[in-house]
């Protein structure tokens, strides 16, 4: 018989790693005295109305997912942050292909998970340990997010919502005016933020596909 159930979300929307979570949290059960219940949640949607059923104690979310424009979620951190300020007790693991040190450190200064992993890092058998230390023991993250951490450990760098949100929807070819209609900002902050954007990007080029460009190889698009 089994001593405790967890209640655990995946969010990511390819289905084979969902899969590949749910053997892990699999073997962990025949090992031990523990069960899981298991949703999946392939899109930001499906997600939202999981969480408005149940409290999860332990959500794993993908970083780089389809966004959800008319809940405000452009990205896996957006979520994140909902879920922090929604569910206090429930333990947050951001996931993610991206190794940039910058993306990296903007998602742990958004959310502050309880948990980080890059998949790339990720073998069948970390994957076990993660989950094992991230239920009776958090944080986990993996060895990649760890060098990040301490190469940032004394950067203030941070794209916030707003700046995440300006390079959506510059990607969308929405012009500077547009921008600030939808962001209830003034023209001016809009070229403001973006030409701090192009600075932290190390853009010269006026152009917004050279700064889109380098947003998008670092994840943040």
């Amino acid at each position: 018989m089994k001593d405790t159930a967890y209640h655990i979300l995946l969010v990511d929307d390819h289905p084979l790693i969902t899969s590949a979570y749910e053997s892990a949290f699999s073997v962990l059960e025949k090992q031990w005295p523990i069960s899981f219940e298991i949703d999946t949640a392939h899109d930001f949607m499906s997600a939202l109305n999981a969480l408005s059923k149940k409290t999860y104690d332990l959500v794993f979310l993908d970083v780089q997912m389809p966004t959800l424009e008319q809940e405000g979620i452009y990205s896996g951190e957006d979520l994140g942050v909902q879920i922090r300020e929604r569910f206090p007790g429930t333990k947050l693991v951001m996931v993610t292909t991206f190794n940039d040190h910058y993306r990296i450190h903007s998602v742990i200064e958004q959310v502050s998970p309880d948990g980080f992993l890059i998949k790339n890092d990720l073998t069948p058998e970390e994957l076990q340990q993660a989950i094992w230390r991230l239920v009776n023991d958090p944080p986990y993250y993996s060895k990649t997010v760890v060098q990040s951490m301490r190469q940032f450990l004394s950067n203030d760098f941070i794209l916030d919502q707003t700046d995440r949100k300006l390079l959506y929807f510059l990607s969308k070819g929405a012009n500077l005016q547009e921008i600030a209609d939808l962001l209830s900002l003034s023209r001016a902050a809009i070229a403001k933020r973006k030409q701090h954007l192009k600075e932290i990007f190390n853009v010269e080029s006026g152009e917004s596909l050279a700064l889109l460009e380098k947003a998008r190889k670092k994840g943040f698009i």
